[in-house]
């Protein structure tokens, strides 16, 4: 008995420095001495020196001059990988898809052919009538009410404004309360739907948005202000505009442009993907390094095909351009975005 014992000990004393000694270590030896780049998590610097991300992680980009991931159902965060499963009938999904359709969509024939449909959505929310009826952001809110709630939880500043709202308009709130008596007192979420009715009478063709200003130390200060135009009226008001035009042709968007991958942190996208950002990418390095945009356009088109690389040496799928690595590209070749 004793001597089984003992034999049972030695072979998981074996076991245990095979497996979680010697061959992590000859594992690591192999992949610091023939891998290094891969086996240290891919990571990349910028033009300083200073290391910016990795290769294998997608992250997003805010400035036009460079190209953007796929949406990320994490918010690019690596710890919270994941995606968003959201079904095909839940209307969180089509807003989703709705607001990253938004700022991109084009026409895809007749006279305006080619150009934005963002101006339009802006114009048509201006006018602030959807199928007919006066009061848009109310009948917004009404709508869908999760939406109105998940933009006054979006950010501390636009809680802060609503609360501002409900101690200008106790009236409001009160009435609120009677039809919700088991909220006597309500968070700024609770009276989402009741502050954009108000707002939209009180301020048609307006919606509230943050706005960055420079303070006076020099730091850039974000306050909530009522906007007739921009990202945020081309984003959360397209999906109406489209059903008040079902007729507008719109051109395809490429798929990866507008859903998340599995994880959320795809680090790449398709060739043409890139290729649908190109327009925009060109013309904001064109106006930062003052050059002609047909000479920047045709520079960043060749970058993207000879970065451009599909599976398995290009014999399956779609070809693929990592984001990080062609924006760290272009800040070599143009140097800093302007602002």
């Amino acid at each position: 008995m004793f001597r089984h014992v003992i034999k049972s000990i030695g072979l998981l004393v074996s076991v245990v420095v095979v497996v979680c000694g010697l061959y992590p270590a000859a594992l690591w030896v192999i992949g610091q001495s023939a891998f290094p780049f891969q086996a240290n998590g891919s990571m990349v610097a910028g033009p300083d020196g200073k290391l910016v991300g990795s290769l294998l992680i997608a992250q997003p980009f805010s400035k036009d001059e460079y190209f953007q991931p796929r949406p990320s159902a994490v918010s690019y965060d690596a710890s919270a990988s994941g995606s968003s499963s959201l079904a095909p009938s839940n209307y969180a999904l089509r807003d989703r898809v709705a607001r990253s359709l938004g700022p991109v969509a084009r026409y895809g024939s007749g006279p305006q052919q080619g150009q934005a449909v963002g101006p339009d959505v802006e114009r048509w929310f201006q006018a602030d009538r959807f199928q007919g009826q006066p009061h848009l952001v109310a009948q917004w809110a009404q709508a869908h009410g999760s939406l109105a709630q998940a933009w006054v939880s979006a950010s501390p500043a636009h809680g802060a404004y609503v609360d501002t709202w409900a101690k200008h308009n106790p009236q409001r709130v009160a009435a609120w309360v009677k039809d919700n008596p088991g909220t006597p007192q309500p968070k700024a979420a609770d009276l989402a739907v009741p502050f954009f009715e108000a707002f939209s009478i009180a301020q048609p063709g307006r919606f509230p948005s943050d706005v960055s200003h420079p303070g006076a130390d020099g730091k850039t200060v974000s306050t909530v202000e009522a906007v007739r135009e921009g990202s945020d009226i081309q984003s959360v008001f397209f999906d109406m505009w489209r059903q008040d035009h079902p007729q507008a042709d719109i051109a395809p968007v490429p798929a990866d442009m507008v859903t998340t991958s599995g994880s959320g942190l795809d680090p790449d996208i398709t060739l043409a993907n890139a290729l649908f950002q190109l327009e925009r990418v060109a013309g904001a390095w064109a106006r930062d390094t003052k050059r002609d945009a047909g000479p920047v356009r045709q520079e960043i088109a060749d970058l993207l095909q000879q970065r451009a690389k599909a599976p398995l040496g290009g014999l399956a799928g779609e070809p693929m351009v990592n984001v990080l690595a062609i924006n760290l590209e272009l800040r070599k070749r143009y140097g800093q975005p302007a602002g």
